[in-house]
């Protein structure tokens, strides 16, 4: 059975790790094979890596062959951060 998530305003440091994983998979990424802690999203205009460091969750994207980079923190909503990823680079 899936856990509920918090409510979309909670900050993402208190979320369970299990409650960040089920947001990201609804969100379409899909956990790296190579590594547990790094996330592949793939749009239609771009894509993005999502990389839960210890203190932040790092943000790369790739459009058109340029990467740009946002690093945001965990104190921050759920929402917040899903509404500044789905924004793209």
């Amino acid at each position: 059975m899936i856990s509920k998530l918090p409510p979309a305003h909670t900050p993402l440091n208190q979320h369970s790790l299990a409650a960040i994983e089920q947001w990201l998979h609804e969100l379409g990424a899909k956990k790296s094979d190579k590594n547990p802690c790094v996330w592949l999203w793939v749009q239609p205009l771009w894509s993005a890596e999502l990389f839960m460091e210890k203190e932040c969750l790092q943000v790369i994207w790739q459009k058109e062959g340029k990467r740009s980079q946002l690093s945001f923190s965990y104190a921050l909503s759920r929402s917040d951060i899903q509404d500044a990823i789905f924004e793209g680079p």
